[in-house]
């Protein structure tokens, strides 16, 4: 009986060690055939379905808000806006003009309808923290270092804006009319008067020099440039836009009998009472200039390189007779002054809700096909190395104003005091309002003073 127990016993054990190895043999039932072949059979792998590329997320729709000042491209910005929006079709942009951007742009400011990007550029605004730090932008490495440091905050060292094109402003006169009566550009304020006098007695049907004074931007440029040239030739580039930006009063003299601003506007009066102005200064507007110079019908007048390429679409054939000259000096002893500086800036606001996206644009904009096609159309130089453009007629007779007069930029101004504000000022000055040039002094240093002081507190 033992021995029989065992038998069985070791047969259990025999069985289950050859079911174990079936078993580790794949998991699967074997042939006879294959296993007396000494084949290993597996089950069938099961056939894998391709995985799907993952699907890339639909961007979504967003609208830049882009506001401008600038008159003469808005029609070549939408050009260029509707080619951004073909190569990116999630993004739309809306560009709004405002003749008097500076002060319209503060209505937004206060209301929270801010827009991305904007051409309104006021140091205030910068100590306000309204503008996006650029600093590190790609871009820095194509603009010339002289248009980079005009872009450069004088307090900070930070750049919040970039411009994509240098600009020149001065005196336009027909070369044509000055040949034929033998006038040359005048340095000296004696010199200028005696231009315009000598056109008016010799073409009484011509008017010697034009005022379009009912855009008050053009009135403001004049001070701007004629003014406040006397303060920045003193002081160069640099120092000068501290003392603006600063109110260094010691400095900028605003008040002071026989300093810029009064000069300026006892000047400006004599061309009124000898009549060497258009009898309608006060209503006529910047597309009156451009269309009484063009047609002959006036002699010079005092504009920005921007205003080429209006001329040139009014009158082609007057390509060669336009000339170009630096501003007279208002007050004996100084010099001549030709504007010297960046143009077309952009900044992007701190408040976008889209900072990537108007990066974006920008970036579609400074494109060298891009800024050569906007410089031949503006007629202005490019500020970004790698472009190269034809930018106009006028390239010798620029660098000749350069040359002949001290080059200034634009003035700092308070956002409470625009260039817009500085032209309704003129308007009234030329309206009557002001008994004396020194009466019209102190109204502006007090009207300054009091802007610079509120966005300073």
């Amino acid at each position: 009986m033992k021995r029989r127990l065992m038998t069985w016993v070791f047969c259990m054990v025999a069985l289950a060690v050859s079911l174990a190895a079936c078993s580790s043999n794949g998991g699967g039932t074997q042939s006879a055939a294959e296993t007396s072949a000494g084949k290993t059979s597996t089950a069938p792998a099961a056939k894998e379905e391709p995985k799907a590329e993952p699907k890339e997320q639909p961007k979504e729709n967003v609208t830049i808000k882009f506001f401008t000042g600038k008159v003469e491209t808005v029609e070549l910005i939408d050009e260029l806006i509707a080619k951004f929006e073909a190569e990116h079709p999630h993004i739309n942009v809306e560009q709004e003009y405002q003749k008097d951007a500076s002060n319209v742009i503060k209505v937004k400011f206060a209301s929270g309808d801010v827009p991305d990007i904007t051409t309104v550029y006021a140091q205030d605004y910068v100590d306000q923290g309204k503008y996006l730090d650029l600093s590190n932008e790609p871009f820095w490495s194509r603009v010339q270092p002289a248009i980079k440091e005009l872009n450069t905050d004088i307090k900070t060292g930070k750049q919040f804006r970039v411009a994509t094109n240098m600009t020149m402003a001065g005196i336009f006169y027909n070369k044509k009319v000055f040949d034929e009566l033998g006038l040359k550009p005048a340095a000296t304020w004696a010199e200028f008067k005696s231009n315009l006098q000598t056109i008016k007695d010799k073409k009484p049907d011509m008017t010697p020099m034009f005022l379009a004074g009912k855009d008050s931007w053009t009135l403001g440029h004049l001070i701007e440039f004629m003014a406040h040239g006397v303060i920045k030739q003193e002081y160069g580039v640099a120092d000068a836009r501290k003392a603006f930006i600063n109110n260094e009063s010691d400095k900028l003299k605003f008040d002071a009998v026989g300093g810029g601003i009064e000069a300026f506007a006892g000047r400006l009066l004599e061309l009124k009472e000898a009549g060497l102005i258009n009898d309608d200064a006060l209503t006529a507007t910047y597309d009156n200039q451009k269309e009484a110079f063009a047609t002959g019908k006036s002699a010079l007048f005092s504009q920005g390189m921007w205003v080429l390429g209006d001329l040139l679409t009014l009158n082609p054939d007057m390509a060669g007779d336009i000339g170009f000259a630096p501003f007279p000096a208002i007050v004996d002893g100084t010099k001549p002054v030709v504007l010297s500086a960046e143009d077309s800036v952009y900044t992007i606001t701190s408040e976008s809700k889209h900072p990537e996206e108007a990066k974006l644009f920008l970036e579609f904009l400074f494109k060298p096909e891009n800024l050569k096609a906007y410089s031949e159309f503006l007629k202005s130089p490019p500020a970004f190395t790698d472009v190269s453009a034809d930018w106009g007629p006028l390239k010798d007779q620029a660098a000749a104003a350069l040359q002949a007069g001290a080059n200034i930029a634009f003035t700092d101004t308070p956002a409470g005091f625009s260039g817009d504000d500085a032209g309704r000022m003129v308007q009234e000055l030329l309206a009557g309002k002001y008994a004396t040039s020194a009466e019209f002094a102190a109204a502006y240093k007090d009207a300054w003073d009091k802007a610079w002081g509120a966005t300073n507190q």
